[in-house]
C-alpha cells in the first residue's frame, strides 16, 4: 500500500514524528514526503497520486494547524488520513482532542480519519524569554510561572515514549486500512 507523509514543522518536532512514521513503514512505499509547499512543487515525491493513505502532520498554531496544512487538507477528497501533531503545551488529552477536532474540520469532502496522535513538543527559546520577561514584570503571576514550568518540561519532547506512542497509533491505523483494501 502506497502512502505519503505531508507535514509542517517549525522547530523540528513534527518532522521528527514524520520521519519516525517513514522509518516504521519503510521508504519503498512512501511516494511523497515533505511539506505542503514541497508537495505542490513536486520536490517531495514524484507520484503522490498513487498514495492510498495519507499521514498529515502539523505543529499547533493558535490552537489549530498552520494555514498551509489546512489548505492542503481542504484539497483532499475521499482519502484515508492519519493526523499527527505537536503542541508546546501538553499533558492534557482533552487539550489535544480539542486541537485535533479543529484540525480535522479542515479535511476535504469524504475524507476519513483513520487515526490520530498528538504529543508535546519543545518550543523556541524566544518563547521562554517572553515568559521570563512577563514574570519579571509580575513576579507573583502563577499563570506565567506555570507557563515557564511547562516550557521547561517541553524541552524533552518529543521523547522516545512519544515516538513509540506515535508508531503504535500509526501502525494500528495502517494495519486497519490495509485489511480493508
Amino acid at each position: 500500500m502506497k502512502y505519503e507523509v505531508i507535514f509542517e514543522s517549525i522547530t523540528g518536532n513534527t518532522r521528527m514524528l514524520a520521519e519516525a512514521i517513514r522509518r516504521m513503514l519503510g521508504e519503498a512505499d512512501c511516494v511523497c514526503f515533505g511539506t505542503p509547499a514541497e508537495k505542490a512543487s513536486g520536490k517531495s515525491g514524484d507520484d503522490a497520486k498513487e498514495a492510498v493513505f495519507r499521514f498529515i502532520g502539523f505543529w499547533t498554531d493558535k490552537g489549530t494547524c498552520s494555514e498551509a496544512v489546512a489548505s492542503y487538507m481542504e484539497s483532499l477528497e475521499g482519502q484515508d488520513v492519519f493526523l499527527f501533531g505537536t503542541a508546546g503545551f501538553g499533558g492534557s488529552d482533552a487539550y489535544f482532542s480539542q486541537i485535533l477536532s479543529r484540525v480535522s474540520a479542515h479535511l476535504g469532502e469524504g475524507c476519513r480519519i483513520a487515526g490520530t496522535y498528538m504529543c508535546q513538543g519543545k518550543m523556541p527559546e524566544s518563547v521562554r524569554k517572553r515568559y521570563a520577561a512577563m514574570l519579571e514584570e509580575n513576579p507573583q503571576d502563577a499563570k506565567v510561572k506555570a507557563m515557564l514550568d511547562n516550557y521547561d518540561r517541553a524541552l524533552a519532547h518529543p521523547d522516545e515514549s512519544d515516538i513509540e506512542g506515535l508508531q503504535r497509533a500509526a501502525a494500528e491505523a495502517w494495519d486497519k486500512a490495509a485489511a480493508q483494501k
